[in-house]
């Protein structure tokens, strides 16, 4: 790695105009535009009477010190002066001996600022031999101090932006070394107690390293005790909507098994969204996603009867019908019909119905011009609905009805 790969862009002002290097002695002509002296004097005495940046001639050849640019630019070199990459690395060498000795305040803090100046930075630090294992490291140790751990997940959410390569070695590093240190409960901590910028970093280094089946099953392992507090952070009434859009993103990621899907609905994922859906301050992404989720969890027996049970779920879901997104209304389709349809759920088709729901329902078939399975669920869906209206509430023409859409099957 050169040398001119760890600085970051010159100011275009501090530029000479002719040399194009960094002034060291910028003086300005008559005309107004600053030079390098040396790079000026030897213009001039080349016998050239004219401004090389604009061209005009010269009234005089005097030129006058710009000591205020001087200052800027001795200011800008001493605060971005880049080391070269021995001494790179022996800074960084200095770093992870600081860490393994427990030394952490002003290292970690000099790590997060070197890794937030630019990719190049991140690249290194990440590729640099036995980095990426002391950092990680940190995670494993019981009991360390919050502002540390949130220290660390910092670093990892940028180092993990970079590439795929970096992201496999650092889920072997968290996942792959259990159960010989086990870094979920430093997760845990910051989810419990961190900032939210930090409880934000946790959700980009998950979802970076949970990509495959045996990471997410290990994710969701009951004796993890990991989905519990990840669900009570959608549960939480307030406004932090990054917050519900990261963690419903990555809930969407893991459902992968009808073990995970009936685990969360006992941890009460159906009252959380439909909490949200309910709610007129949820933003539309939330909103989407939480239909998406919804779709997923009524899959499984369990999604299917909380859902059924729960007041205000079926309302709320066949009151964002074309109102959030295409996406949206679709997935809110797949649960009508998932219930009312494919599992016959009078329970929902009631609610369904006494929420305007074959209105709605119709106005989705409509805007569908061609022929696909949400056009078809919906046609499926108004007969099973209009056979609930004209049954006034007893609802067994329900039971004799056959769907022939068959694209979604229950797990």
């Amino acid at each position: 790695m050169g040398r001119d790969e760890l600085c970051i862009t010159v100011p275009s002002l501090f530029h000479c105009p002719i040399s194009l290097d960094v002034m060291n002695s910028p003086v300005s002509l008559c005309t107004g535009v600053t030079y390098d002296r040396s790079s000026i004097q030897h213009w001039l005495e080349s016998g050239h009477d004219t401004c090389p940046a604009t061209m005009q001639v010269l009234s005089s050849k005097d030129f006058v010190p710009n000591l205020t640019l001087r200052r800027l630019i001795s200011l800008w070199t001493s605060s971005t002066s880049s080391p070269s990459p021995a001494d790179l690395k022996e800074k960084v060498m200095v770093w992870m001996e600081e860490i393994n000795n427990a030394k952490f305040e002003r290292c970690l803090d000099s790590i997060v600022e070197f890794v937030s100046r630019g990719e190049v930075n991140r690249r290194f630090l990440a590729s640099f031999d036995g980095f990426l294992e002391t950092i990680v490291g940190v995670l494993s140790v019981n009991g360390m101090q919050i502002r540390v751990l949130e220290s660390v997940i910092r670093i990892l959410s940028l180092i993990v932006l970079e590439n795929g390569v970096i992201n496999e070695k650092l889920q072997k590093l968290i996942f792959k070394s259990y159960p010989n240190s086990n870094c979920l409960p430093s997760f845990i901590s910051i989810l419990r107690n961190g900032s939210l910028e930090s409880k934000m970093a946790c959700f980009t280094v998950l979802e970076s390293v949970t990509t495959d089946n045996e990471s997410k099953q290990f994710i969701a392992g009951v004796e993890n005790n990991f989905l519990p507090v990840i669900i009570h952070l959608i549960k939480i009434d307030n406004d932090d909507q990054e917050l519900h859009d990261v963690v419903l993103s990555f809930l969407i990621a893991v459902s992968v098994t009808r073990s995970i899907k009936s685990q969360l609905v006992q941890l009460g994922i159906v009252e959380a969204l439909s909490n949200i859906m309910s709610s007129q301050n949820a933003a539309i992404s939330v909103v989407e996603k939480s239909l998406k989720m919804l779709s997923i969890v009524c899959t499984c027996a369990d999604g299917r009867s909380a859902l059924s049970s729960d007041q205000k779920c079926a309302g709320a879901v066949v009151k964002r019908l074309m109102k959030v997104s295409k996406t949206a209304t679709e997935d809110a389709v797949v649960v009508l019909w998932s219930m009312c349809c494919l599992f016959r759920d009078e329970t929902v088709v009631e609610k369904v119905v006494s929420s305007n729901g074959v209105t709605k329902v119709l106005l989705v078939m409509q805007s569908e011009v061609r022929e696909g399975n949400v056009r078809r669920m919906c046609g499926e869906l108004i007969k099973v609905l209009r056979l609930g209206c004209k049954n006034g509430g007893g609802f067994s023409g329900v039971v004799s009805y056959e769907t022939k859409t068959t694209h979604i099957m229950p797990c």
